[in-house]
């Protein structure tokens, strides 16, 4: 339990954000896990369109400090890799 004023402040703060990241990350890794089963499933139209949106997903979430930058960097570029190489079929 907290002792101070300031202390207990920042227990309402951090639960507060605590849901707001938790629902930032989920939305996150859900248009990730979305992006991946359209990708095996080879369906082109919706690869490409999903793309875009996963990529400002991840864009958000590192402005919003849920993602660290050079992560969000690998998902992009891996995600657009497996779209570009299943465009290219």
């Amino acid at each position: 339990m907290p002792n101070h004023v300031s202390a207990e402040k920042r227990d309402r703060q951090n639960a507060r954000r605590n849901v707001i990241n938790r629902r930032n990350r989920s939305t996150v890794r859900t248009a990730v896990k979305k992006m991946r089963s359209i990708l095996e499933d080879g369906n082109k139209e919706q690869a490409q369109a999903l793309l875009s949106a996963t990529v400002s997903r991840l864009d958000k979430a590192v402005q919003k400090g849920v993602m660290h930058r050079n992560t969000a960097a690998r998902h992009k570029a891996r995600l657009t890799m497996h779209t570009n190489e299943l465009l290219a079929k």
